[in-house]
């Protein structure tokens, strides 16, 4: 459950202000049918996630205890001065025609986007933390993603101007230095 919880939270501070947040944000805009798009993102995450869980999973059982916990340190590091970097949506990713329709553009555009991005970074991370735990944290991970994506997809920027995406970024840079720190200690 330690799983869970640790990722829901971390990838939903993560994902505020992100540039598949506000991508989120463009298909609401542009498409206003919120069921469809949620939905794709669900799909999307659930998929990208688990890709991202398994390869997390995998370098786990490429090192040993104490190795691990050097790169988890460093990485969960070097995640938390990647935090304090606010991101931009490309403009190309929101100007692609539905040729799919709206969950299948969502699907799409979500899916590529969320390549490389910190919470998929930070799935890899924690399923290699909780290697007992790849469910919890592919579970958790799509939570937190869905928690900071659907308001923002049903109530716009509202959600986005109500929240100070500064102090977020700040205090997600915060847990994973934390994270990163206790990493390193139990080394």
């Amino acid at each position: 459950m330690e799983a869970f919880l640790i990722s829901t939270g971390i990838v939903a501070l993560a994902e505020m202000g992100d540039k598949t947040q506000l991508l989120a944000l463009v298909l609401a805009a542009r498409f206003r049918k919120p069921w469809p798009i949620v939905a794709g993102i669900l799909v999307a995450t659930l998929a990208n996630h688990a890709a991202a869980g398994a390869v997390g999973a995998w370098i786990q059982t490429q090192m040993g205890p104490s190795l691990l916990r050097i790169v988890l340190g460093i990485s969960f590091l070097a995640m938390a001065g990647w935090m304090l970097i606010p991101d931009k949506l490309d403009d190309d990713e929101a100007d692609k025609a539905p040729r799919f329709g709206v969950f299948g553009t969502t699907l799409v555009l979500f899916f590529l986007a969320e390549i490389g991005d910190k919470t998929q970074i930070a799935t890899v991370m924690l399923a290699a933390r909780y290697e007992a735990g790849l469910a919890w944290v592919v579970g958790g991970t799509t939570l937190g993603m869905m928690l900071a994506n659907a308001p923002v997809v049903w109530l716009g920027e509202k959600v986005t101007k109500l929240v100070p995406i500064r102090a977020v970024h700040i205090v997600s840079a915060v847990v994973f230095a934390g994270l990163g720190i206790a990493a390193l200690i139990s080394a």
